[in-house]
């Protein structure tokens, strides 16, 4: 079953055409630019637009179609904004309560200290919303919304509001809730560091259209679209953790049969729960990080090095470098050289290289 949509929007100089059909798993990212569409999208999907001629179904439910329009308050959705917007007369336990009493017992799927467990609200429950941080406000929102037991959770780019310390505060929150429920997430966002942290799909819209859409992975690697070319293209990888303690402070984990290692310390940066052996993990990986080479080399201080497959190799942004896609596996690792060193090393799809990484960042 998924979440399918047809809409078309026509406003001024604006115009949306959605034609889509989403998992009903995992995180989807709703990805561009300002004014590119996204929360527009989000609105229909949640009946706060009522358009003419619009078709949503989700999970074989019928939301509209030309006959019909189940109003928002109908529809089984969770709905977190940019701002928490919580009652500030009213206590955290409060606010948290006045959704969650409104749902008979019988259809609570999520019950209220699962909630506040899962969002580390205990400390906060006799406080006002004044009181707490950006962060912690948005933590509360979230699980106001979790309180409704949707089937389905629409979340309009919640860390936009917040700084820097304040999104790095609520991040390992959004990883666990992806993790711990099996609810799937609508995330409307414009910046590719959260998306790479939390999606697994992703729909990127353009001025209105549907550029692209298809799992994460996949797109951030895609040569014919801006990700692969811009300053900070990267991979996207799994990887299975087969030891937390290799040694000299390092971490080791698999991918394609092959292994890479990472700083311990880097193993779960701001995670609520430590990564053990076994688990499968999401690295990101720099094509500016990565050096390529016909011959495996000795006396490098370079730890990584992977055996590698060249499958494309395409003009860049800039000029001067060439952007090579690698087959690693099933995946594909972006590297980013000049086009000197590629004539150099004489690159032709086929080929077996070696991919040296000189930097690797845990997403998961």
């Amino acid at each position: 079953m998924s979440l399918k949509m047809n809409f078309q929007v026509t406003r001024s100089e604006f115009r949306l055409e959605a034609d889509l059909e989403l998992p009903d798993q995992g995180v989807t990212a709703l990805f561009g630019r300002s004014g590119s569409g996204k929360t527009t999208l989000l609105r229909c999907i949640a009946g706060l637009e009522a358009l003419p001629g619009g078709l949503l179904s989700f999970q074989g439910q019928v939301w509209q179609s030309a006959t019909q329009f189940v109003p928002v308050h109908q529809r089984p959705i969770g709905y977190v904004f940019q701002e928490a917007s919580l009652f500030p007369h009213l206590t955290i336990a409060q606010n948290l309560h006045y959704g969650f009493k409104r749902i008979p017992v019988a259809d609570r799927r999520i019950g209220f200290d699962e909630v506040v467990t899962l969002l580390s609200l205990q400390e906060f429950l006799s406080r006002y919303p004044d009181q707490l941080s950006g962060g912690q406000r948005q933590r509360v929102s979230i699980g106001r919304a979790l309180l409704t037991s949707p089937r389905l959770l629409l979340m309009d780019e919640p860390m936009a509001s917040l700084d820097v310390t304040s999104k790095q505060e609520i991040l390992p929150y959004l990883e666990r809730l992806t993790e711990e429920l099996q609810l799937p997430i609508i995330y409307v966002s414009h910046s590719v560091e959260e998306v790479m942290r939390l999606a697994d799909y992703m729909v990127l819209l353009e001025q209105g259209e549907v550029r692209a859409q298809g799992e994460l992975q996949a797109l951030l690697t895609d040569h014919l679209l801006p990700f692969a070319h811009s300053e900070q293209a990267a991979s996207l990888l799994k990887a299975q953790v087969i030891e937390t303690d290799a040694g000299d402070g390092l971490a080791r984990l698999q991918l394609a049969q092959q292994h890479l290692l990472i700083s311990q310390t880097h193993l779960s940066p701001g995670r609520l729960a430590p990564i053990t052996t076994g688990a499968t993990v999401r690295v990101s990986i720099m094509a500016r990080d990565v050096v390529l080479a016909r011959q495996l080399p000795e006396s490098i201080s370079l730890l990584n090095a992977l055996e590698v497959r060249v499958i494309g190799l395409d003009r860049d942004t800039d000029n001067s470098q060439m952007l090579v896609r690698l087959q690693l596996g099933k995946q594909t690792l972006l590297a980013r050289i000049s086009k000197r060193s590629a004539g150099q090393l004489q690159l032709l799809p086929g080929q077996i290289i070696y991919a040296l990484i000189k930097g690797v960042a845990l997403n998961s």
